[in-house]
């Protein structure tokens, strides 16, 4: 009998590959024949996930995208106080954890290849939505207001700029504590993203 290939955990076993190439080897050194000889397969074995350098950065952050999604939809299904859902939906984009400081550093990596190779602008620009539209949800759960329907949709002007504020926040935690890990111990991040969020629950100069 042929052997059965569980391709979804085979997938997800090559993308712990492939993050770690990237944290050991950086952007560059993270080769298709650098990541076969990790996971102990032939190149030719990795084509059905990727078969270039662009390839596989695509792969690396598509899987950082594969990961975040579903833990995100779970707090948002939770049955928490809104600002308690908000504060954890924004945690799964900081390096709290070891899981989630590789996928901050490869996330980071990839982005910032975005920036001078036009192949990957489409991640760029999808990764700032995206982020967006996390922003735009945890204002509409600490202050109870509608949520937006699709990413691309907006709040109303006094939220908006909540949203806007948040993310700015969101993006320099993350940027600062992946840089210099020593300096942001989680307790503390913890407390600068809860402040935040307590700010936008509470500020009375637009309501």
């Amino acid at each position: 009998m042929p052997k059965l290939v569980d391709h979804d955990r085979r997938r997800a076993e090559l993308a712990r590959v492939v993050w770690r190439v990237i944290g050991r080897h950086g952007i560059e050194g993270a080769t298709v024949r650098r990541v076969a000889e990790e996971a102990g397969v032939s190149i030719g074995g990795l084509r059905h996930y990727f078969d270039s350098h662009q390839g596989l950065l695509r792969f690396a952050a598509a899987e950082v995208a594969s990961a975040v999604g579903p833990r995100v939809a779970a707090h948002l299904d939770g049955d928490l106080p809104g600002p308690e859902r908000a504060r954890l939906v924004l945690e799964e984009l900081l390096p709290l954890d070891a899981d989630r400081r590789v996928e901050v550093d490869v996330w980071l990596a990839c982005l910032a290849r975005a920036r001078v190779d036009g192949a990957m602008d489409e991640l760029r620009h999808a990764a700032w939505a995206g982020e967006r539209h996390l922003c735009r949800l945890a204002v509409a759960l600490c202050r109870g207001g509608a949520p937006p329907t699709a990413i691309g949709d907006e709040l109303d002007e006094r939220l908006e700029r909540h949203a806007r504020r948040l993310h700015v926040v969101v993006d320099g935690l993350t940027l600062q504590t992946a840089m210099f890990p020593d300096r942001f111990p989680v307790d503390e991040l913890r407390e600068v993203l809860r402040a935040e969020l307590d700010r936008t629950a509470t500020d009375p100069a637009d309501r």
